[in-house]
């Protein structure tokens, strides 16, 4: 029975050691701030009549960790 009680302490802490070693190499990407209000933009006039206004919005840029704006533009429709 001792025996028993070993191999079952002796295999709890294996796990747990290769458990812990396991997350040790997680990366947590830190949490994004939140996302800024939207601008007010003017909207200039159309170029052409087969034209829609597309509304500026802000993008996450991974590399410089924070919130670019994409102004507003024409898309042919």
């Amino acid at each position: 029975m001792q025996i028993k009680t070993n191999y079952r302490s002796l295999l709890t802490v294996a796990a747990a050691a290769v458990l812990s070693s396991s997350l040790a190499a997680c990366i947590v990407a830190p949490p994004r701030p939140p996302q800024p209000a939207p601008r007010v933009e003017v909207v200039p006039m159309a170029p052409a009549p087969a034209y829609h206004w597309v509304r500026g919005h802000y993008r996450w840029e991974r590399q410089r960790n924070e919130w670019a704006w994409i102004p507003g533009h024409w898309q042919p429709n």
